[in-house]
């Protein structure tokens, strides 16, 4: 497996994510990172903040679903920048465990999103009264975004660091 990581990090593209000077490399990757992360977290949140009575009593909750597309850009571009700030640090951030339960919990948070689409946006009786399974998902979703936070910020400063 380090053979592995450690090839992958001397490709030309983690190193020059990793070590270019231009403001396209590193830079621009850890800004739409976080961007697409506040737009994952920040739109399932208000989702799950509506099903569990965080939202006006006059508001239809349905119309939230309409965050689903936007949410589906900030995962891709998570996605992507995330795949490449792991190559420009493999041989690290692959055998971090803090990495491995940010991804347990960006698996669970998808999975939470695509099983609230499915089942409490399917249901006719969401807008008069939110079903108990609701509250119960919008929980666990909010659990695993903070818990994938967390450990993404903890990738930093837990576990084998770079260069050392």
């Amino acid at each position: 497996m380090a053979d592995f990581l450690y090839w992958v990090e001397g490709l030309s593209f983690s190193t020059f994510v990793r070590e270019s000077g231009s403001l396209l490399a590193f830079p621009t990757f850890l800004f739409l990172h976080t961007l697409g992360l506040s737009i994952v977290a920040g739109g399932s949140a208000v989702i799950d903040f509506a099903l569990l009575g965080l939202w006006p009593a006059t508001a239809p909750i349905r119309p939230l679903e309409r965050l689903y597309p936007f949410i589906w850009v900030g995962f891709w571009v998570n996605a992507f920048t995330g795949l490449g700030l792991l190559m420009a640090d493999a041989s690290t951030k692959g055998i971090n465990p803090d990495f491995w339960v940010k991804m347990v919990c960006v698996a669970a948070g998808v999975t939470l999103l695509i099983i609230k689409r499915r089942r409490v946006f399917a249901d006719p009786q969401l807008d008069t009264a939110v079903p108990p399974r609701a509250r119960v998902l919008a929980c666990a979703s909010l659990a695993c975004w903070f818990g994938a936070i967390v450990a993404g910020r903890l990738i930093a400063y837990v576990g084998p660091v770079a260069g050392v």
